[in-house]
Parts: C-alpha cells; sequence; structure tokens
C-alpha cells in the first residue's frame, strides 16, 4: 500500500513486526482522514474528489458507526475494509501535489475534527433500518 508510507509517517522495514507496521499504517488512515476532510473544503480540489471526500470523511469523523463494533466480524468490517478503500478512492481522485499538501498540513492538526453531518448521516441511516424493520416484521407476524 505505497499510499500509505512516507517519510512523515515512517518507513515499515521488512524486519518490523506486524505489530509497528500495524501501527504505521493506523497512523497514516488517521492522517488521511484528516488529509481528506481538509481537501473536502478545498476549492483547489476537483469536484468529484469533494463530494467523495466529503461522504468519507463525514462517515470516518462520525461518533457512531453504520455497522457497531459489537456486531461479530461485520462489526470492524468498516473499519478494515470500506473506511480504507474510501480513503484509496478519493486519494487517486485527488492530485498528487495538493495531496501532499493536505497530508502536510494534516500531521499538523492538533485536534482531530468532528463530523456533526456524519452523525446525522449515520442516524438516519439507522433510524431507516430500523423502520424497515418494524415493516418487515409487521406484516410477517
Amino acid at each position: 500500500m505505497k499510499w500509505v508510507w512516507n517519510t512523515r509517517m515512517g518507513k515499515a522495514d521488512p524486519g518490523d513486526s506486524w505489530l509497528s507496521r500495524a501501527t504505521l499504517w493506523a497512523r497514516a488512515i488517521k492522517r488521511d482522514i484528516i488529509a481528506i476532510w481538509l481537501a473536502a473544503r478545498d476549492p483547489r480540489t476537483p469536484w468529484s474528489a469533494r463530494v467523495l471526500a466529503a461522504l468519507v470523511a463525514a462517515y470516518a469523523l462520525s461518533p457512531l458507526d453504520l455497522i457497531p463494533d459489537f456486531i461479530p466480524v461485520l462489526g470492524y468490517l468498516d473499519d478494515l475494509l470500506i473506511l480504507p478503500l474510501g480513503i484509496i478512492a478519493v486519494v487517486k481522485l485527488i492530485p498528487i501535489a495538493l495531496m501532499a499538501e493536505y497530508r502536510q498540513a494534516a500531521s499538523q492538526v492538533a485536534a482531530r475534527p468532528v463530523s456533526p453531518a456524519g452523525l446525522l448521516v449515520v442516524i438516519a441511516l439507522w433510524a431507516l433500518a430500523t423502520l424497515l424493520l418494524a415493516a418487515f416484521l409487521t406484516d410477517w407476524l
């Protein structure tokens, strides 16, 4: 995963343990989430990348998960698969020089931004799922 390793975050050494490599990967993902949050707000970013970046950043920064972590296997699916794929898609849509600038700025951001819009989207999806389940169960019973 070439997009994860750079000189700011450190390079993975073949002799490193899987834990140190995973730690570097997690730090890079955290940095890239903030970087795409910055990209979504910058008018220099192409509009298609801004839309996707806003969606991915809103979901990543939302305090609620679409699939709660307490659900076995599926709970971590969004953290381990969906979110990194979204980040990769956004990074591919943003010009390299601009993404490097966002990553540099993200490395210097002290506080993690929170997305109220992402929270509202996740709550709305859960409410919709609950309503659909209730409608299904009332018809079934």
